[in-house]
Protein backbone atom coordinates (compact mmCIF):
# COMPACT_ATOMS: atom_id res chain seq x y z
CA UNK A 1 0.00 0.00 0.00
CA UNK A 2 2.94 2.09 0.50
CA UNK A 3 3.56 2.27 -2.87
CA UNK A 4 0.18 3.59 -3.50
CA UNK A 5 1.16 6.66 -1.44
CA UNK A 6 2.50 10.40 -2.84
CA UNK A 7 3.03 12.76 -0.01
CA UNK A 8 2.95 16.42 -0.64
CA UNK A 9 5.10 18.31 1.52
CA UNK A 10 3.90 22.16 1.57
CA UNK A 11 7.06 24.42 1.90
CA UNK A 12 5.49 27.39 3.13
CA UNK A 13 4.98 31.10 2.13
CA UNK A 14 7.10 34.50 3.30
CA UNK A 15 6.54 33.08 7.28
CA UNK A 16 6.13 36.74 8.45
CA UNK A 17 5.50 35.63 11.59
CA UNK A 18 8.36 34.40 12.20
CA UNK A 19 10.33 36.88 11.22
CA UNK A 20 13.18 37.40 11.46
CA UNK A 21 14.01 34.02 11.84
CA UNK A 22 12.66 33.56 8.32
CA UNK A 23 14.70 36.64 6.65
CA UNK A 24 17.22 34.59 4.78
CA UNK A 25 15.33 30.94 4.80
CA UNK A 26 11.90 29.32 4.83
CA UNK A 27 9.84 28.73 7.29
CA UNK A 28 10.62 24.41 7.14
CA UNK A 29 14.08 25.70 7.13
CA UNK A 30 14.11 27.38 10.09
CA UNK A 31 16.67 25.27 12.88
CA UNK A 32 14.52 23.32 15.52
CA UNK A 33 15.75 21.68 18.57
CA UNK A 34 19.42 22.12 18.20
CA UNK A 35 19.97 19.63 15.22
CA UNK A 36 17.00 20.10 13.18
CA UNK A 37 14.95 22.03 10.50
CA UNK A 38 11.16 21.87 10.90
CA UNK A 39 11.15 19.97 7.48
CA UNK A 40 12.39 17.44 9.00
CA UNK A 41 9.14 16.56 10.97
CA UNK A 42 6.59 15.47 8.18
CA UNK A 43 9.36 13.67 6.40
CA UNK A 44 10.48 11.57 9.25
CA UNK A 45 6.85 11.11 9.96
CA UNK A 46 6.63 9.66 6.15
CA UNK A 47 9.45 7.86 6.78
CA UNK A 48 8.43 6.08 10.15
CA UNK A 49 5.30 5.41 8.53
CA UNK A 50 6.81 3.60 5.33
CA UNK A 51 5.45 6.60 2.85
CA UNK A 52 8.93 7.26 0.84
CA UNK A 53 7.85 8.84 -2.32
CA UNK A 54 7.55 12.46 -1.00
CA UNK A 55 7.73 15.84 -2.61
CA UNK A 56 8.57 19.00 -0.81
CA UNK A 57 7.19 21.96 -2.48
CA UNK A 58 9.18 25.18 -2.41
CA UNK A 59 8.87 28.53 -3.63
CA UNK A 60 10.75 31.68 -0.92
CA UNK A 61 13.85 31.64 0.25
CA UNK A 62 14.54 28.27 -0.63
CA UNK A 63 18.26 28.02 -1.41
CA UNK A 64 19.47 26.75 2.30
CA UNK A 65 15.98 24.51 2.54
CA UNK A 66 17.24 23.06 -0.79
CA UNK A 67 20.95 22.16 0.50
CA UNK A 68 19.63 21.12 3.77
CA UNK A 69 17.08 17.90 1.39
CA UNK A 70 19.61 17.15 -0.86
CA UNK A 71 22.40 16.73 1.74
CA UNK A 72 20.07 14.63 4.36
CA UNK A 73 17.43 12.46 2.20
CA UNK A 74 19.18 10.08 -0.58
CA UNK A 75 17.55 6.48 -0.23
CA UNK A 76 19.08 3.81 -1.80
CA UNK A 77 18.27 1.92 -5.39
CA UNK A 78 16.01 -0.64 -3.42
CA UNK A 79 13.59 1.00 -1.61
CA UNK A 80 12.01 2.92 -4.63
CA UNK A 81 11.48 5.87 -2.79
CA UNK A 82 12.80 9.79 -2.91
CA UNK A 83 12.62 13.19 -1.42
CA UNK A 84 12.21 15.26 -4.75
CA UNK A 85 12.46 19.13 -4.70
CA UNK A 86 9.34 21.10 -6.79
CA UNK A 87 10.20 24.31 -7.30
CA UNK A 88 7.99 26.96 -8.35
CA UNK A 89 8.61 26.75 -12.01
CA UNK A 90 7.84 28.22 -15.41
CA UNK A 91 6.07 26.59 -18.05
CA UNK A 92 3.80 27.06 -21.37
CA UNK A 93 0.76 26.34 -19.20
CA UNK A 94 1.72 28.91 -16.43
CA UNK A 95 4.22 31.36 -15.96
CA UNK A 96 3.66 32.82 -12.52
CA UNK A 97 4.63 31.71 -8.77
CA UNK A 98 2.55 29.29 -6.09
CA UNK A 99 -0.04 31.39 -5.40
CA UNK A 100 -1.48 29.53 -2.73
CA UNK A 101 -1.37 26.04 -1.09
CA UNK A 102 -4.15 24.31 -3.48
CA UNK A 103 -2.25 26.45 -6.32
CA UNK A 104 1.04 24.86 -5.42
CA UNK A 105 -0.36 21.34 -5.74
CA UNK A 106 -2.30 22.35 -8.81
CA UNK A 107 0.85 23.29 -10.65
CA UNK A 108 2.21 20.18 -9.92
CA UNK A 109 -0.39 17.28 -10.87
CA UNK A 110 1.77 16.42 -13.72
CA UNK A 111 4.84 15.28 -11.71
CA UNK A 112 2.51 13.05 -9.50
CA UNK A 113 0.92 11.79 -12.17
CA UNK A 114 3.72 9.65 -13.30
CA UNK A 115 3.53 7.52 -9.77
CA UNK A 116 0.41 6.28 -10.45
CA UNK A 117 -0.67 6.94 -6.93
CA UNK A 118 -4.29 5.38 -5.52
CA UNK A 119 -3.88 8.48 -2.47
CA UNK A 120 -2.49 11.62 -2.07
CA UNK A 121 -1.01 12.79 1.47
CA UNK A 122 -0.80 16.99 1.81
CA UNK A 123 1.28 17.88 5.44
CA UNK A 124 2.92 20.90 6.21
CA UNK A 125 6.35 22.00 6.33
CA UNK A 126 6.48 23.67 9.84
CA UNK A 127 4.08 22.22 12.23
CA UNK A 128 4.95 19.72 15.15
CA UNK A 129 3.91 16.50 15.80
CA UNK A 130 4.67 12.69 15.53
CA UNK A 131 1.33 10.67 13.48
CA UNK A 132 1.08 6.92 12.30
CA UNK A 133 0.73 8.48 9.00
CA UNK A 134 -0.33 4.53 8.19
CA UNK A 135 -3.22 4.60 10.52
CA UNK A 136 -4.37 7.83 9.01
CA UNK A 137 -5.09 6.08 6.06
CA UNK A 138 -6.25 3.03 7.37
CA UNK A 139 -9.02 4.98 8.73
CA UNK A 140 -9.45 6.92 5.46
CA UNK A 141 -10.06 3.80 3.52
CA UNK A 142 -12.12 2.03 6.08
CA UNK A 143 -14.38 5.28 5.97
CA UNK A 144 -15.16 5.38 2.10
CA UNK A 145 -14.44 9.03 2.11
CA UNK A 146 -12.76 10.75 -0.99
CA UNK A 147 -11.21 13.06 1.24
CA UNK A 148 -10.01 12.82 5.16
CA UNK A 149 -9.02 15.66 7.33
CA UNK A 150 -6.06 15.24 10.35
CA UNK A 151 -8.00 17.22 13.27
CA UNK A 152 -7.42 17.59 16.94
CA UNK A 153 -10.11 18.58 19.76
CA UNK A 154 -9.21 22.34 20.78
CA UNK A 155 -11.09 24.32 23.42
CA UNK A 156 -12.63 27.91 22.77
CA UNK A 157 -9.86 29.80 22.61
CA UNK A 158 -7.52 27.95 20.45
CA UNK A 159 -10.59 27.42 17.67
CA UNK A 160 -10.31 31.37 16.65
CA UNK A 161 -7.18 30.75 14.86
CA UNK A 162 -7.51 27.50 13.44
CA UNK A 163 -10.25 25.97 10.65
CA UNK A 164 -13.07 24.63 12.73
CA UNK A 165 -14.36 21.50 11.45
CA UNK A 166 -18.62 20.42 12.04
CA UNK A 167 -18.72 17.01 12.12
CA UNK A 168 -21.76 14.21 11.84
CA UNK A 169 -22.17 11.19 14.74
CA UNK A 170 -19.75 9.20 12.41
CA UNK A 171 -16.89 11.76 11.77
CA UNK A 172 -18.23 13.39 8.64
CA UNK A 173 -17.84 16.92 7.97
CA UNK A 174 -20.80 18.70 7.65
CA UNK A 175 -19.75 22.63 7.41
CA UNK A 176 -16.18 24.01 8.17
CA UNK A 177 -15.45 27.71 9.24
CA UNK A 178 -12.08 29.49 8.71
CA UNK A 179 -10.36 31.23 12.10
CA UNK A 180 -14.00 32.42 13.56
CA UNK A 181 -12.32 34.44 16.22
CA UNK A 182 -13.62 35.42 19.73
CA UNK A 183 -16.66 37.52 19.28
CA UNK A 184 -18.61 34.80 17.43
CA UNK A 185 -20.79 32.93 18.78
CA UNK A 186 -19.36 29.02 17.16
CA UNK A 187 -21.62 26.76 19.87
CA UNK A 188 -23.10 24.80 16.42
CA UNK A 189 -19.82 23.76 15.83
CA UNK A 190 -19.09 22.04 18.72
CA UNK A 191 -18.48 18.04 18.09
CA UNK A 192 -20.80 15.23 19.03
CA UNK A 193 -19.49 13.63 22.71
CA UNK A 194 -19.63 10.44 21.46
CA UNK A 195 -16.78 11.08 19.12
CA UNK A 196 -14.33 12.75 22.25
CA UNK A 197 -11.74 11.08 24.15
CA UNK A 198 -12.49 11.34 27.77
CA UNK A 199 -9.84 13.68 28.10
CA UNK A 200 -10.54 16.06 25.87
CA UNK A 201 -13.99 16.36 27.60
CA UNK A 202 -12.97 17.34 30.91
CA UNK A 203 -10.41 19.59 29.49
CA UNK A 204 -13.08 21.49 27.18
CA UNK A 205 -11.52 20.28 24.13
CA UNK A 206 -15.29 20.62 22.18
CA UNK A 207 -14.09 21.38 19.11
CA UNK A 208 -12.43 20.15 16.32
CA UNK A 209 -9.71 22.05 14.42
CA UNK A 210 -8.46 20.96 11.09
CA UNK A 211 -4.70 20.29 11.41
CA UNK A 212 -4.03 20.97 7.56
CA UNK A 213 -3.43 17.51 6.93
CA UNK A 214 -5.38 16.05 4.29
CA UNK A 215 -5.46 12.58 2.22
CA UNK A 216 -6.98 12.79 -1.41
CA UNK A 217 -8.34 9.51 -2.83
CA UNK A 218 -6.12 10.31 -6.50
CA UNK A 219 -9.73 11.00 -8.56
CA UNK A 220 -10.83 13.05 -5.55
CA UNK A 221 -7.57 15.51 -5.77
CA UNK A 222 -8.19 16.15 -9.26
CA UNK A 223 -11.88 17.21 -9.04
CA UNK A 224 -11.32 19.50 -6.11
CA UNK A 225 -8.71 21.17 -8.01
CA UNK A 226 -10.49 21.23 -11.35
CA UNK A 227 -10.74 25.16 -10.81
CA UNK A 228 -9.04 28.40 -9.74
CA UNK A 229 -9.30 27.74 -6.13
CA UNK A 230 -5.80 28.92 -4.24
CA UNK A 231 -6.06 27.91 -1.30
CA UNK A 232 -6.84 24.55 0.51
CA UNK A 233 -8.45 25.72 3.74
CA UNK A 234 -9.94 28.66 2.88
CA UNK A 235 -11.72 27.10 -0.57
CA UNK A 236 -10.70 23.82 -1.58
CA UNK A 237 -12.62 21.73 1.53
CA UNK A 238 -15.56 24.15 2.04
CA UNK A 239 -16.43 23.36 -1.48
CA UNK A 240 -15.53 19.85 -1.20
CA UNK A 241 -17.47 19.57 1.60
CA UNK A 242 -20.41 19.97 -0.27
CA UNK A 243 -19.46 17.84 -3.34
CA UNK A 244 -17.43 15.05 -1.58
CA UNK A 245 -17.52 12.49 1.23
CA UNK A 246 -15.34 14.14 3.54
CA UNK A 247 -13.98 12.81 6.56
CA UNK A 248 -12.38 14.16 10.13
CA UNK A 249 -9.60 11.91 11.35
CA UNK A 250 -9.21 12.74 15.28
CA UNK A 251 -5.08 12.80 15.98
CA UNK A 252 -5.33 12.98 20.49
CA UNK A 253 -1.64 13.81 20.17
CA UNK A 254 0.62 16.01 20.54
CA UNK A 255 0.71 18.82 17.78
CA UNK A 256 1.78 22.50 17.77
CA UNK A 257 1.24 24.70 14.54
CA UNK A 258 4.50 26.41 14.86
CA UNK A 259 3.71 29.96 13.40
CA UNK A 260 4.53 32.74 15.74
CA UNK A 261 8.15 33.39 17.20
CA UNK A 262 6.05 32.68 20.85
CA UNK A 263 4.90 29.47 19.69
CA UNK A 264 8.40 28.39 18.54
CA UNK A 265 10.06 29.68 21.12
CA UNK A 266 7.64 27.83 23.59
CA UNK A 267 7.94 24.28 21.36
CA UNK A 268 11.63 24.93 21.46
CA UNK A 269 12.03 25.59 25.37
CA UNK A 270 9.35 22.31 26.19
CA UNK A 271 12.08 20.03 24.66
CA UNK A 272 14.33 20.78 27.22
CA UNK A 273 11.70 19.91 29.91
CA UNK A 274 12.12 17.00 32.17
CA UNK A 275 8.67 15.82 30.49
CA UNK A 276 8.69 17.55 27.15
CA UNK A 277 5.24 17.32 25.45
CA UNK A 278 7.67 16.41 22.57
CA UNK A 279 9.75 13.34 22.86
CA UNK A 280 12.85 13.50 21.07
CA UNK A 281 14.03 10.19 22.27
CA UNK A 282 11.26 7.95 21.03
CA UNK A 283 13.37 5.02 19.17
CA UNK A 284 10.45 4.33 16.98
CA UNK A 285 9.34 7.17 15.52
CA UNK A 286 12.72 9.18 15.17
CA UNK A 287 13.00 12.51 13.93
CA UNK A 288 16.10 12.26 11.22
CA UNK A 289 18.15 15.26 10.02
CA UNK A 290 21.47 15.75 8.15
CA UNK A 291 24.25 13.53 9.15
CA UNK A 292 27.17 15.68 10.18
CA UNK A 293 29.94 13.98 12.20
CA UNK A 294 30.90 16.26 14.82
CA UNK A 295 32.08 15.37 17.62
CA UNK A 296 30.48 15.46 20.88
CA UNK A 297 30.07 18.48 23.10
CA UNK A 298 32.61 19.36 25.53
CA UNK A 299 31.39 20.22 29.14
CA UNK A 300 34.35 22.07 31.07
CA UNK A 301 33.31 22.72 34.45
CA UNK A 302 29.74 23.94 33.99
CA UNK A 303 26.60 24.03 35.46
CA UNK A 304 23.75 23.06 33.16
CA UNK A 305 20.30 22.34 34.47
CA UNK A 306 16.70 21.04 32.47
CA UNK A 307 18.68 22.07 29.05
CA UNK A 308 19.86 20.32 25.77
CA UNK A 309 23.33 20.47 24.25
CA UNK A 310 23.44 19.29 20.84
CA UNK A 311 26.65 18.13 18.58
CA UNK A 312 30.31 19.68 18.28
CA UNK A 313 29.61 22.55 21.03
CA UNK A 314 32.37 23.48 23.38
CA UNK A 315 31.02 25.05 27.13
CA UNK A 316 33.46 26.45 29.37
CA UNK A 317 32.52 27.46 33.09
CA UNK A 318 29.28 28.68 31.99
CA UNK A 319 25.90 28.59 33.57
CA UNK A 320 22.80 27.30 31.72
CA UNK A 321 18.93 26.47 32.70
CA UNK A 322 16.12 25.85 30.59
CA UNK A 323 18.12 26.27 27.22
CA UNK A 324 18.80 24.62 24.06
CA UNK A 325 22.41 24.58 22.64
CA UNK A 326 22.45 23.99 19.06
CA UNK A 327 25.60 22.85 16.85
CA UNK A 328 28.97 24.07 16.99
CA UNK A 329 28.32 26.65 19.79
CA UNK A 330 31.24 27.78 21.72
CA UNK A 331 30.17 29.46 25.16
CA UNK A 332 32.56 31.09 26.92
CA UNK A 333 33.56 30.77 30.55
CA UNK A 334 31.39 33.18 33.09
CA UNK A 335 28.48 33.17 30.63
CA UNK A 336 25.17 32.38 31.93
CA UNK A 337 21.61 31.77 29.69
CA UNK A 338 18.83 30.81 30.74
CA UNK A 339 15.22 30.08 28.90
CA UNK A 340 17.42 30.69 25.78
CA UNK A 341 17.19 28.55 22.36
CA UNK A 342 21.05 29.35 20.72
CA UNK A 343 20.97 27.85 17.08
CA UNK A 344 24.71 27.61 16.97
CA UNK A 345 27.05 28.22 14.06
CA UNK A 346 27.36 26.49 10.02
CA UNK A 347 31.51 26.18 10.95
CA UNK A 348 34.13 26.17 13.53
CA UNK A 349 36.24 29.59 12.99
CA UNK A 350 40.02 28.40 12.55
CA UNK A 351 42.36 30.69 14.78
CA UNK A 352 43.41 32.68 11.89
CA UNK A 353 40.49 34.08 11.62
CA UNK A 354 39.92 34.41 15.27
CA UNK A 355 43.06 36.31 15.45
CA UNK A 356 41.48 38.71 12.70
CA UNK A 357 38.45 39.04 14.76
CA UNK A 358 40.53 39.96 17.59
CA UNK A 359 42.43 42.99 15.37
CA UNK A 360 39.27 44.08 13.97
CA UNK A 361 37.59 44.28 17.70
CA UNK A 362 34.75 41.54 16.67
CA UNK A 363 33.65 39.27 18.14
CA UNK A 364 34.06 35.17 17.66
CA UNK A 365 30.93 33.33 16.34
CA UNK A 366 29.46 32.18 19.90
CA UNK A 367 28.54 33.11 23.15
CA UNK A 368 31.74 35.53 24.66
CA UNK A 369 33.08 35.70 28.09
CA UNK A 370 30.86 36.71 31.48
CA UNK A 371 27.73 37.23 28.99
CA UNK A 372 24.06 36.78 30.42
CA UNK A 373 21.15 36.29 28.36
CA UNK A 374 17.54 35.61 29.76
CA UNK A 375 14.78 34.70 26.97
CA UNK A 376 16.03 34.94 23.92
CA UNK A 377 16.71 33.35 20.13
CA UNK A 378 19.91 33.70 19.23
CA UNK A 379 20.21 32.33 15.36
CA UNK A 380 22.76 30.72 13.45
CA UNK A 381 26.42 32.44 13.40
CA UNK A 382 25.68 35.02 15.99
CA UNK A 383 28.66 37.08 17.09
CA UNK A 384 28.22 38.12 21.11
CA UNK A 385 30.75 40.21 22.66
CA UNK A 386 32.11 39.46 26.37
CA UNK A 387 30.26 41.20 29.23
CA UNK A 388 27.41 41.59 27.47
CA UNK A 389 23.63 41.64 29.02
CA UNK A 390 20.59 40.77 27.57
CA UNK A 391 17.22 40.49 28.41
CA UNK A 392 18.30 40.58 31.98
CA UNK A 393 17.87 44.42 32.82
CA UNK A 394 14.07 46.09 32.92
CA UNK A 395 12.94 46.72 29.10
CA UNK A 396 10.04 47.48 27.10
CA UNK A 397 9.29 44.01 25.80
CA UNK A 398 6.67 45.24 23.24
CA UNK A 399 7.53 44.00 19.27
CA UNK A 400 10.43 46.28 18.41
CA UNK A 401 12.64 46.42 15.31
CA UNK A 402 16.17 47.47 16.18
CA UNK A 403 19.60 46.71 13.63
CA UNK A 404 21.39 43.66 15.48
CA UNK A 405 17.90 43.09 17.04
CA UNK A 406 14.53 42.23 17.28
CA UNK A 407 11.55 42.06 20.04
CA UNK A 408 8.65 39.88 19.02
CA UNK A 409 5.83 38.74 21.43
CA UNK A 410 8.17 39.75 24.45
CA UNK A 411 11.13 37.55 23.00
CA UNK A 412 14.65 38.83 22.63
CA UNK A 413 15.63 37.43 18.60
CA UNK A 414 19.15 37.83 17.79
CA UNK A 415 19.13 37.66 14.03
CA UNK A 416 21.33 35.73 12.01
CA UNK A 417 25.09 36.87 11.51
CA UNK A 418 24.43 39.59 13.82
CA UNK A 419 27.34 41.07 15.87
CA UNK A 420 26.91 42.52 19.28
CA UNK A 421 29.63 44.48 20.35
CA UNK A 422 31.59 44.06 23.83
CA UNK A 423 30.13 45.21 26.70
CA UNK A 424 26.13 45.34 25.02
CA UNK A 425 22.77 45.99 27.13
CA UNK A 426 19.67 45.14 25.47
Amino acid sequence: MSNEVVSIVLGGGKGTRLYPLTKERSKPAVPFGGKYRLVDIPISNCINSNFRKIYILTQFNSASLHMHLNSTYQFDSFTKGFVEILAAEQTFSHSDWYNGTADAVRKNLAHFKTQNAKYYMILSGDQLYRMDLKAFLNEHIKSGADISIASTPVNRHDANDLGILKLSNDGTIKDFEEKPGFEKNIDHLKAPQELLSESAINEEKNYIASMGIYIFNADAMHKALDNDFTDFGKEVIPTSIKELKVNSYIYYGYWEDIGTIKSFYDANINLASPFPQFNLYDEEYQIYTRRRDLAPSKLNSCTISNSLSTDGSIISNAFISNSIIGIRTLIETGASLEGVYCMGADSYETMEQKQENEKNNIPNIGIGAGTVIKKAIIDANARIGSGCRIGVDSLDRGDQEHENYFIKDGIIVIPKNAIIPNGTCI
